[in-house]
């Protein structure tokens, strides 16, 4: 049984004390909260009043769901949900950073708070991984067969996306990002890969009481979110272009 649906299905079991039982009701509300407030500040006007409020109440929603889901993993213990946190967050954690750092094509610089995170963030995404490899047994979620081995196919993709987040943030801290709206692209990319987060999340509790630990219960979010993120960024990335200059007629 995977660490969400353990979770989900034990809620108010007489085996936990009624702060254990609390501790996840936050988790559940924090997780709600987000789901609310991410569509809201996705369709508003960005850079705005409302853009801004609700953006902020959907960061730090989703940084309860990280300190629970985190703390909840160390009592339980369940090593999965701790990684899966880790990266998780990250992803609006770095979203969030980003708007202080638009000032590192100028020479600017990330802060001890920035390469602290990524570099955890890193460390964790690659363990996550090198286990879903070696260890599957630690992370049952998602295992499939190469030929008699078994792996599981969600903690290294998982993996994978938290170490390209992690190595990503912090490339762009050494080499000087060379698109002036960088920090645009990082900002809704990362927001919107931890609303994909969530949605894997609830996707897990509640998809997998009739199909199990399925690989595609966890991973269709990311297959369908992330094409769309990158769609989105081209977009945007066109819209941001410097537009050709039209030449001024020469006078005889």
């Amino acid at each position: 049984m995977h660490a969400l649906s353990l979770l989900a299905i034990t809620f108010g079991s007489p085996h936990w004390p009624a702060w254990i039982r609390a501790l996840l009701a936050l988790h559940i509300t924090c997780g709600a909260i987000g789901f609310v407030c991410a569509p809201v500040a996705l369709a508003t006007a960005k850079g705005g009043r409302t853009h801004r409020r609700w953006g902020m109440v959907y960061f730090y929603a989703m940084a309860g769901v990280a300190a629970t889901a985190l703390t909840l993993s160390i009592i339980l213990p369940i090593l999965f949900l701790a990684l899966v946190a880790v990266f998780s967050f990250y992803s609006a954690f770095a979203a969030y950073r980003v708007l202080y750092l638009k000032d590192l094509p100028r020479g600017g610089k990330a802060k001890f708070i920035d390469w602290a995170a990524g570099i955890f963030t890193f460390t964790a995404s690659l363990a996550l991984g090198v286990i879903g490899i070696v260890r599957p047994a630690l992370v049952p979620v998602g295992v499939i067969f190469l030929g008699h081995r078994p792996i599981s196919i969600v903690s290294i993709v998982f993996g994978f996306i938290g170490m390209r987040l992690a190595f990503t943030a912090m490339k762009s801290f050494v080499v000087k990002p060379s698109e002036k709206m960088f920090w645009w692209y990082g900002h809704m990319q990362g927001m919107i890969g931890s609303y994909i987060a969530a949605w894997t999340a609830f996707s897990a509790v509640n998809l997998s009481h009739w199909f199990g630990a399925a690989w595609w219960v966890w991973l269709w979010p990311t297959l369908i979110g992330v094409p769309a993120m990158i769609v989105w960024t081209r977009y945007y990335q066109k819209k941001f272009s410097p537009k050709p200059k039209v030449g001024v007629p020469a006078v005889a």
